[in-house]
């Protein structure tokens, strides 16, 4: 990362701590650094260090933690149009950081899912060094959380696990009783009558919408 974006990313870390920007203008500071330091200068403006390693007992079918690009993220806003009204839950939500940052590009609440204790942990930090009180965290098995889920609109799942776990998950969406949108990256879904694709072409990322929406 050049120097002057580090810097920038220091200057808005700092503001973070004191308010917050609009969305407007947290969108701005975004499109103000090149597209190749994106994710280098969010993890600065955060305060986030390296990765810590996947517990030891990752459940079994649980992908362990990769964190979601800015791109993917911009995109995710655009194509779900994501708003101040609508609740993001993150599935495997990790650090917080893709959950974080929609709500800074949105205002919407954000809801972290997140079965690893450490990475909730670290999230949690996050949420406290931004004073966000409609960014919160969970901790446990979105598989087994069926509460959790109810509260959303729009979903986000970055490929956090597959098989009889996400057969869980879809089968408790489809149960909520409102109009909901799903967006998945790098996760093909099985087929699903009660889900519509709603995005245009857009390499990794898929995002759908319930048949009641």
């Amino acid at each position: 990362m050049t120097g002057p974006v580090r810097a920038n990313a220091e200057a808005l870390r700092s503001r973070l701590a004191r308010e917050r920007p609009s969305p407007a203008d947290f969108r701005a500071a975004i499109e103000r650094v090149p597209p190749g330091e994106r994710d280098a200068w969010l993890d600065v403006v955060f305060g986030l260090d390296a990765l810590p390693a996947d517990d030891a007992h990752l459940p079994r079918g649980c992908v362990p933690y990769l964190p979601s690009s800015v791109d993917v993220l911009l995109r995710v806003v655009e194509h779900a149009d994501v708003r101040e009204g609508d609740v993001f839950v993150d599935i495997g939500a990790g650090l917080g950081r893709a959950a974080a940052l929609v709500h800074l590009l949105t205002g919407a609440a954000s809801v972290g899912i997140e079965v690893q204790p450490a990475l909730v942990r670290a999230a949690r930090a996050l949420a406290a060094r931004m004073s966000a009180s409609r960014l919160s965290f969970v901790e446990g098995d979105a598989a087994a959380m069926v509460d959790a889920l109810a509260s959303g609109s729009v979903f986000f799942l970055y490929c956090p696990f597959s098989g009889e776990r996400l057969a869980r998950v879809l089968a408790a969406l489809e149960r909520v009783a409102r109009p909901i949108r799903v967006c998945c990256v790098d996760l093909p879904l099985p087929p699903c009558v009660w889900l519509t694709r709603v995005s245009p072409p857009s390499g990794d990322l898929a995002v759908y919408r319930s048949s009641s929406g």
